[in-house]
C-alpha cells in the first residue's frame, strides 16, 4: 500500500473520525499544537495509526484508529489533548464533528 494509507490489522478495530473547519485564527499556534498532539498521540496505548487530509479552504478529515473503545476514552482524558480541545473551540475551529465507529470489514486495491 501507499504510505498515505493506514496499514490496518485484521478487524475489528475502532476509528475516530474528526471532521473540522479551521477558522484561520492563530495558524502558527494551531500548527505547533497539532504537531505536539501528534507526537503524544502516537505513543498512547491502543493507538494503531491515522489518515488525514485538509483542503485549501481549511476543511479537514482525520481518521485515527485504535484497538479498543477504552483506548479512545483514555485519549479523550489526556491533559494535553484537553488543552488542545479547549483552544480549538476558543479560536482554531469554526466547527467540527467527531464520530466513532467500529471497523468490522476492510478491503483494498493497490495498482
Amino acid at each position: 500500500m501507499t504510505s498515505r494509507f493506514f496499514n490496518a490489522p485484521e478487524p475489528p478495530y475502532y476509528a475516530v473520525i474528526f471532521s473540522s473547519l479551521l477558522s484561520g485564527e492563530d495558524a502558527d499556534g494551531y500548527d505547533a499544537m497539532h504537531n505536539h498532539i501528534y507526537e503524544i498521540a502516537v505513543t498512547q496505548p491502543g493507538y494503531l495509526g491515522l489518515e488525514t487530509t485538509r483542503d485549501e479552504e481549511g476543511f479537514g478529515i482525520t481518521v485515527v484508529y485504535y484497538d479498543s473503545p477504552q483506548a479512545i476514552e483514555n485519549w479523550g482524558k489526556n491533559s494535553d489533548h484537553k488543552v488542545a480541545q479547549n483552544k480549538g473551540r476558543e479560536s482554531w475551529y469554526q466547527g467540527y464533528r467527531i464520530r466513532i465507529a467500529k471497523v468490522e470489514r476492510e478491503s483494498s486495491f493497490d495498482r
